[in-house]
């Protein structure tokens, strides 16, 4: 497959700049709105289409869909999240040895593992604190 090589642009620059600049795992319209005001041309469609591109690149993975909106991280190297089904935060869990068991996972399938995820879903410690609970139906 060919590589394409993007041309620079000050709203794709500041895209990336923007989920360089958080540990929150923002979706395309936490972006968006965070950049409008000094990109009024912005569109969200052109935030989406970034973000696709930047993970394509390796630049940011994505971590999944959490509350209807897709989620991204800044940090690419395998690690574990947990997603909180009341606040929908995205937590990154660097504790977890989230690669150890690629052998494994190798071992069973016979195949070779290109890349994982692991999510554990629950309540961060911020709702634990505040008394949430979670969602009914999600038990």
């Amino acid at each position: 497959m060919p590589t394409v090589t993007r041309r620079y642009s000050k709203k794709r620059q500041a895209i990336l700049d923007a989920i360089r600049s958080t540990d929150s795992h923002p979706g395309a319209e936490w972006i968006y709105s965070r950049l409008k005001s000094d990109y009024p041309s912005l569109s969200l469609a052109t935030v989406y289409r970034n973000l696709r591109s930047f993970a394509d690149e390796g630049e940011i993975s994505c971590v999944g869909t959490v509350q209807g909106s897709e989620r991204y991280d800044r940090n690419t190297k395998p690690h574990a999240h947990l997603v909180c089904e009341a606040c929908g935060a995205v937590i990154d869990l660097e504790g977890i040895d989230a690669a150890a068991d690629y052998a494994e996972a190798e071992r069973e399938s016979g195949g070779r593992v290109h890349t994982h995820s692991l999510t554990f879903t629950g309540l961060c410690g911020n709702c634990v604190s505040k008394g949430e609970r979670i969602p009914s139906g999600n038990i």
